[in-house]
Parts: structure tokens; C-alpha cells; sequence
């Protein structure tokens, strides 16, 4: 059980929604929050929580600290606060593209670094995030930050290598299922319903499929108790695999894996 200081540096949307899902699993007087935007230290202070123009004093008031700024940003927010970090604090950081290592080094090698992935539906408690150990970060680190997200989706450990890779996939993929599910409407629409109507039946149908899944059943399994022989989705298959649908999904998900690849220096 975590008992410690949450600070929370940056409270964009992101940085909100984390915020919000924090609620869940700590009292508000062990949650800080930083920005130098007076609009955003107010959204935080609107949830009951202590809020700063500077980061400095955050942390060093908190024992785990939440990166939460743009790539652009992080330089000058990371060399303002290396002073006030040390081994005893620990940095979790959902900034893209940023190593673990070169977190560590503007920090000037002090503090434990944790890497964490997560996507956009973390704003609707829905998220998918992956998190990785950097330096001097322990196991124990691991447990705290599953604990820290867990009101905000699924978590899943990955070595950091892989981050790109979850970059493709899940950092991506609401784009990918938004694509999908605008298409399934078309469908809809072309054949006569309402496009309403057409767009809720398809965000459901998605969105319990995914549940499914998610409670264990396997996706081909799924696929086969709605695929009668002979029946109406035996013939939508057929469409789907004759245009590799399939194949393409796999495509766009190496694609963008090599591109994040590319953006942090590793392509």
C-alpha cells in the first residue's frame, strides 16, 4: 500500500484525467498538482487539490512525481527540478518518445524512473498503459505505479524496448478503432438506418466486444460463435479477409511502431 505524496506535474488533459483517477485511490491532501497555467492549476484546484505556478516546490513535497508535459517542455521542466530529486523519489513519466535513460541523465542520474504508455481513453477511465523500469527503478516501484493507474484502465509491464511498439498499437489504436467504428456506421447508413442510430450501434458493438474479450473470451473463439455456417457474418467475413482488412491492420500498427522508432532516435 502506498502511503506517500502524489505530485502530478503538468494538468493538460491528460494530467487532469490522471488526476481524476488518483481521486479514486488517495485523498486529495496527498495529491499536488503544478502548471504554469493559472486556467489549469485551477481545474486542479476545482478537484480540492493544492496546486502551483512552480514545480520546484512540488517536488520536493512529493514522494512520486507524475511527468506530465510535452516532449518540448521537458528538458527545461526536468533541469528546474533535478536539485530536489534523489533516491528515495520516484518519477513516473508518460511523455512520448523520452527514454527512461535520458529522464535519468537530466536529472543528473538521481531519482527512480518509470516509463508509463498510456492512450486516450485514460480521459474516459477506459486507458490502456504500459509501463517499463528505468534506472535504479525497483520491482516494488512497478506495484506502486499499477496501483497509481489502475482506476484509469489496464495496465500491462513491458521491457522499455518495446515501448515503441506499444506506441503502435495501443497509443495508436483508438485512431485505428475510431476509423473502424465510423465505417461500421457507413455501413449502417448505406443500408438504410439513421446515422445516429447507426453510429451508437456501432460504438456498443465495439465497446462490448471489447468487454469480452476482456473477461477471457478469445477473439477467434467470438468470432466463431457469431459466424453461423452459412449465415449473413460468414459472408462479411469473407468480404473483409478478400481486402486483407486483416493484413493491413497488422501493416498500420508496424508502420507506426517504426515511426515512433524514428521520432526517439532509434530508427
Amino acid at each position: 500500500m502506498f502511503e506517500g505524496t502524489v505530485g502530478i506535474v503538468g494538468t493538460g488533459k491528460m494530467g487532469e484525467a490522471i488526476l481524476r483517477g488518483l481521486l479514486q485511490v488517495l485523498p486529495k491532501d496527498r495529491l499536488l498538482a503544478s502548471d504554469p497555467l493559472a486556467e489549469r492549476r485551477r481545474v486542479a484546484e476545482g478537484y480540492g487539490v493544492r496546486a502551483f505556478a512552480d514545480n520546484l516546490p512540488l517536488v520536493r513535497e512529493a514522494q512520486v512525481v507524475i511527468l506530465a508535459v510535452k516532449p518540448k517542455e521537458v528538458r527545461g521542466v526536468l533541469e528546474e527540478v533535478a536539485s530536489a530529486f534523489d533516491d528515495d523519489k520516484l518519477l513516473l513519466s508518460i511523455v512520448a518518445g523520452l527514454k527512461a535513460a535520458a529522464i535519468s541523465s537530466l536529472l543528473g542520474g538521481r531519482g527512480r524512473v518509470i516509463r508509463a504508455m498510456p492512450n486516450l481513453p485514460l480521459q474516459v477511465s477506459a486507458g490502456a498503459v504500459a509501463l517499463s523500469l528505468g534506472p535504479k527503478a525497483r520491482p516494488a516501484d512497478l506495484e506502486v505505479a499499477k496501483r497509481l493507474f489502475s482506476p484509469l484502465g489496464e495496465t500491462v509491464v513491458v521491457p522499455e524496448e518495446l515501448m515503441d511498439a506499444v506506441t503502435g498499437l495501443s497509443g495508436s489504436g483508438p485512431a485505428y478503432v475510431a476509423l473502424f467504428i465510423e465505417a461500421l456506421a457507413d455501413g449502417g447508413v448505406r443500408m438504410g438506418l439513421g446515422r445516429g442510430e447507426a453510429l451508437k450501434l456501432a460504438a456498443q458493438t465495439v465497446l462490448g466486444t471489447a468487454k469480452m474479450v476482456l473477461q477471457g473470451t478469445h477473439p477467434a473463439l467470438l468470432r466463431e460463435m457469431v459466424a453461423s455456417p452459412g449465415g449473413t457474418t460468414v459472408e462479411g467475413l469473407a468480404v473483409l479477409e478478400e481486402r486483407r482488412v486483416r493484413g493491413a491492420i497488422v501493416e498500420a500498427v508496424k508502420a507506426a511502431t517504426l515511426r515512433s522508432k524514428e521520432l526517439s532516435g532509434d530508427g
